[in-house]
């Protein structure tokens, strides 16, 4: 029955998608570069696969989101890409070399990175776009991140480089399974829209600012998912420390989800992103600057909750609200893309080519910071009643 995508059960599920979707972020991104760094690769090389593999995103969430929502079932094509991702990540136990894990990770990226948009898109319509709820729902996303950054983190001390492969093959396995038994809700015909709506959409002043913005500060967070864990052993730290430290992190932020629907509805999606990104700023300047201190290192970790924790609840709200039913999932996807693709890739480009074995840390750090109030001060020119 239609109504079963309204249960508590379904919710219950869509939790557990994104404390998957998320857990395999937790082992992957804080834990790629020790795992290359393993198979002996060079910062650089690195940056260069890390921004190669980035740009995957461009093409692949466009794609995936045309067919499901052309489609009308976004959780058809959610399986789809949670197996085929799975499959495809699998191709990194038998493969080695540069290019040939760059073609399987990218390959791997493109199924990956279309599965957000569907699960926003599906969440979104199970909570009829309450962003309470949602919050309530995504922040099992950030204990997803906690537990499997955590346990990986732990699993590299205890044994070696190769341990996020395994783990991410066990948590991609999982997801795949749990979304067999989601249900969606049916989705109301809409006849009266043309073919070129969403370009209206698209090509307008108040979208470019966002867009622009947002990927400025996907460029910002360049060094920090590159070479975080690489950073804190050169200083010393232990692989659970880093561990704990990134889990730490997301702690804060799940704790900023629990308040994101009442903080966006009283001060508004612009004036929360131009808070997020400031004092994403100020993360970034203190792990260039003072890292070696424990504090200071704990202090920028605690406000990931506002990096991604408020930037991303914003920017999802923004989205859904911005391009309606019709075409939210569409939206979400280019909003994926373009940000995640393009601003991810210059980061992970410009991170691998000024970190130079780790001399270059303070200098890319101090970079990001300039990106992140860039960032923010793209936003002051947008009005914030359209937002």
């Amino acid at each position: 029955m239609p109504k079963s995508a309204f249960s508590a059960s379904n919710l219950i599920l869509l939790a557990f998608t994104y404390l998957f979707y998320y857990g395999q972020i937790g082992v992957l991104i804080p834990y790629l570069g020790v795992f290359l760094d393993g198979r002996g690769f060079s910062s650089s090389d690195i940056g260069e696969l890390f921004a190669l593999i980035t740009i995957a995103r461009i093409a692949g969430p466009n794609l995936w989101a045309f067919i499901a929502d052309k489609s009308g079932k976004p959780l058809k094509w959610l399986q789809i890409g949670a197996f085929l991702t799975f499959s495809t990540f699998c191709l990194a136990f038998v493969v080695n070399g540069f290019w040939a894990l760059t073609i399987s990770f990218a390959i791997m990226m493109m199924f990956w990175t279309a599965i957000l948009p569907q699960m926003e898109v599906l969440t979104l319509n199970c909570v009829n776009s309450h962003a309470g709820r949602y919050s309530k729902i995504r922040l099992w996303g950030s204990i997803g991140y906690i537990v499997f950054t955590i346990f990986t983190g732990k699993m590299v001390d205890m044994y070696s480089s190769e341990s996020p492969i395994i783990i991410g093959a066990f948590v991609l396995l999982t997801l795949w399974l749990v979304t067999l038994f989601l249900k969606e809700p049916v989705k109301e015909v809409v006849t009266n829209q043309t073919s070129a709506s969403i370009w209206s959409k698209i090509h307008n002043p108040i979208f470019y600012g966002f867009l622009f913005s947002a990927i400025f500060l996907q460029i910002s967070f360049g060094p920090y998912y590159g070479f975080f864990a690489l950073y804190t052993r050169d200083l010393g730290y232990s692989g659970q420390m880093t561990g704990a430290l990134i889990a730490l992190g997301v702690a804060a932020e799940v704790i900023i989800f629990l308040q994101a629907g009442k903080l966006i509805e009283k001060i508004g999606v612009k004036w929360i992103l131009v808070i997020s990104m400031l004092l994403t700023a100020l993360r970034w300047y203190l792990l260039a600057v003072m890292a070696e201190h424990v504090v200071m290192l704990v202090l920028s970790q605690m406000l990931h909750a506002f990096s991604f924790g408020m930037a991303h609840s914003a920017s999802i709200f923004f989205i859904n609200r911005y391009f309606g039913k019709t075409h939210q999932g569409q939206g979400q996807a280019f909003y994926t893309s373009i940000a995640f693709g393009i601003g991810g890739a210059a980061g992970n480009y410009g991170a691998g080519w000024f970190w130079h074995q780790g001399q270059g840390a303070e200098f890319a750090f101090s970079l990001a910071a300039l990106f992140a109030l860039i960032s923010a001060t793209t936003l002051l020119f947008i009005p914030a009643k359209r937002m």
